[in-house]
């Protein structure tokens, strides 16, 4: 009884965790639309890295990992500062509910396929069925079978970006699992990443406070804080508990949060095929991480 209560509560912190990171959408978007792009990239990570400096030292979380540990912790530090860029540049484009709803539905399926092509991950029959209903949803999020190659412009190409990349964090994130704490992988992540926009961020002066208004501050410590060091926290922990099986499910809360922030905020509206297409790779991600007696994608 006891750990049923305990799952969830666990449950509950990876709702929460998830719906606070689709509010950074919206929020990045107004974020975006008051400075550069490389000004709010530095920033995000930069007070996410500070801030989650004190939770890692009440946790206690083990400072160490081995050399190849260090080595996929770099690679993922520049792919995701590569991220944050995209990030801030999709949203000073293009509409905050469709990106979120588009990069958290692609990311899955792009992480599956490159597992299987790069790393040659083995696959069952019905995972392979899996990837084919994710795929169909792709082409639905990305409006091809009703506007062909069109999403080739310069709104959705970011968010593809996005999605690309994160796959690419994703694998190198499960590679480095296995070598060194979560909070720790995460501490040294954010730091690259903010170190790393830094250097693009320098010739917009980003250390000069005065030159972005309190608008932009407000929601760029808003995503540094909360989606950033807050969510990651509870996401890590409540994963922790409730299995890594279950995490790739939870990430499709985060389009209700994106959505409904970016409603309020923007009043942007949900197109069909975004729907369709987020349901479509709900199903697939799903499918693929049923458990079974074959091998799984891990």
């Amino acid at each position: 009884m006891n750990n049923t209560k305990n799952q969830t509560r666990y449950f509950i912190l990876m709702i929460i965790a998830m719906l606070f990171w689709g509010t950074s959408w919206t929020a990045g978007k107004v974020a975006a639309a008051h400075s550069h792009a490389e000004v709010a990239a530095f920033w995000r990570y930069a007070i996410s890295f500070i801030t989650l400096l004190p939770i890692v030292w009440y946790l206690k979380s083990p400072l160490k990992s081995d050399r190849v540990g260090y080595i996929y912790m770099l690679i993922a530090g520049v792919l995701t500062s590569l991220f944050n860029y995209l990030f801030f540049a999709g949203l000073s484009h293009g509409a905050a509910g469709y990106g979120g709803t588009m990069v958290t539905s692609l990311a899955p399926i792009f992480t599956y396929l490159m597992s299987i092509t790069i790393l040659g991950t083995k696959v069952t029959n019905r995972q392979v069925a899996a990837l084919s209903i994710g795929i169909f949803g792709a082409l639905i999020l990305l409006r091809v079978p009703f506007e062909g190659f069109a999403f080739l412009n310069i709104e959705s190409s970011y968010f593809l970006g996005c999605a690309l990349v994160w796959a690419l964090v994703t694998i190198f994130s499960q590679k480095a699992s296995s070598r060194t704490n979560p909070m720790y992988y995460s501490l040294i992540v954010f730091g690259i990443a903010g170190f790393t926009n830094m250097m693009f961020a320098l010739p917009y002066h980003p250390f000069d406070f005065g030159a972005y208004d309190a608008i932009f501050w407000a929601n760029i410590i808003f995503i540094g804080v909360i989606p950033g060091t807050f969510a990651t926290t509870l996401y890590f922990i409540s994963a922790a508990k409730i299995g890594a099986h279950r995490t790739g499910v939870f990430m499709f809360i985060v389009p209700i949060g994106a959505i409904a922030s970016s409603w309020v905020v923007y009043g942007e509206n949900l197109a069909l095929s975004t729907l369709i297409g987020c349901l479509l790779a709900f199903v697939a991600v799903v499918l693929f991480n049923m458990k079974s007696g074959k091998k799984k994608l891990t």
